[in-house]
């Protein structure tokens, strides 16, 4: 597509070199005085850098209270609450900052969707309920996020967050007063929570197209892929092996209007199989070889009361990716990037494997899980600026690094 940047391939072998080469503190000092520009207030300015700092600096859980540790005890501790919890500063611009430094420094090759779930002992944190999480592989108590990565094969980080509220919790109308959910925050599928977090910031902010990476097997994959494609994103989305699809490639046994299950498809495209190279996004960084075969489908024609007759779809990319000797396919995308090289898109999915990574080792290092308020401002404020520790971390190169800390009041 005309004005996509795709993820190019790379020839290097040694590990990624820091975007920002300096200090940490430095990048820290210029990162945040571009992220806290529009705070009306130099005290907001400087207890923002401050909370950054704390959570870049302070060892296990990053509450308030281990942040004030470092930085001057209860006096501190009363400010960041208040500045966390209690003020009126807006963070949709600090992201907005953070998004605009992150294209300059280190541009991003697609924006990828990545869902958070964050366990929490008690039920009283805003939006908590009973959820599955996939980690642990049973139901518990947690709050559902859903987040937005600048992804490169360097580095990803997230610039954009959205919380995903149960309609329980929006008709509660003590539990809504007491988080202080405005009301414009309305019941929302999680595929609808994970398109507006995506759509909402590229319909505001002013950042350059780029395609955007989801996997939505636990969601409605269809309905999430035609929402996108009606606000004009291309999108490759990872897919459940049970999705039903029409064929339109001749090439391809079973071309028709009956729909077949994904993994039927691929696996009758099982010849037309071919080796893409791409590199791992862990430290070794070394070349893997995958199987790939990408076969023309369809999503099965809808009927409404509005257009009783068959709806046209687009051609879709329906790609499979596998690995010699092992099940084919493992893995199943779908993408309106109907011209990309099959390689190109392999290496834009890997970037899911690129923020996983990243999530693991520098966002929840920073504490982007920690925050144990109950108000729905305050788990804004707190995971924007655990981003923007996120970026500091990312950019010069890890979180190994600790920073000094220093009296805020």
């Amino acid at each position: 597509m005309s004005g996509v940047a795709l993820y190019p391939r790379t020839a290097r072998h040694e590990a990624p070199a820091p975007a920002c080469p300096g200090t940490r503190d430095a990048v820290l000092a210029e990162l945040c005085s571009a992220l806290f520009a529009s705070l009306p207030r130099s005290d907001q300015r400087r207890r923002g850098e401050a909370y950054v700092r704390g959570l870049l600096g302070t060892q296990g859980r990053k509450s308030i209270r281990n942040i004030a540790a470092l930085i001057g005890g209860q006096a501190a501790e009363q400010s960041l609450h208040h500045f966390i919890s209690s003020s009126t500063w807006d963070w949709a611009p600090v992201r907005r900052a953070l998004a605009h430094y992150l294209t300059r420094v280190s541009p991003p090759h697609a924006w990828v969707v990545r869902p958070m779930v964050i366990p929490k002992a008690g039920d009283n944190s805003v939006g908590v309920d009973r959820r599955f999480c996939p980690a642990v592989g049973q139901v518990l108590n947690a709050q559902q996020a859903v987040g937005v990565w600048a992804a490169s094969a360097e580095r990803s980080t997230p610039v954009n967050w959205r919380l995903h509220l149960s309609d329980a919790w929006l008709r509660d109308g003590l539990r809504r007063s007491q988080a202080c959910i405005p009301d414009s925050v309305r019941p929302e599928t999680l595929g609808e929570c994970t398109v507006e977090a995506y759509a909402g910031m590229m319909r505001d902010w002013g950042l350059p197209l780029r395609p955007l990476v989801l996997d939505a097997r636990d969601m409605d994959a269809p309905a999430a892929l035609l929402r996108l494609r009606a606000s004009g994103v291309p999108a490759l989305v990872r897919i459940s092996n049970s999705l039903r699809l029409t064929v339109s490639d001749p090439a391809v046994p079973g071309r028709g209007s009956e729909a077949l299950p994904a993994h039927q498809i691929l696996g009758a495209a099982r010849d037309m199989r071919r080796p893409v190279m791409w590199r791992d996004h862990g430290p070794s960084r070394v070349v893997r070889t995958s199987l790939t075969a990408a076969v023309r489908v369809g999503l099965p024609a809808l009927r409404t009361a509005a257009a009783p007759g068959p709806v046209r779809r687009r051609e879709l990319l329906l790609l499979g990716v596998g690995e010699n000797g092992h099940r084919w396919p493992s893995e199943l995308w779908l993408t309106d990037l109907v011209n990309v090289p099959p390689a190109a898109l392999v290496r834009l999915g890997k970037l899911l494997d690129r923020v996983d990574r990243d999530f693991r080792e520098i966002a929840d290092d920073v504490g982007v899980r920690d925050f144990a308020g109950r108000s729905f401002s305050g788990w804004h404020r707190h995971v924007t600026l655990a981003s923007a520790a996120h970026a500091v971390a990312a950019l010069t190169g890890g979180p190994e690094e600790r920073l000094p800390l220093g009296y805020v009041s």
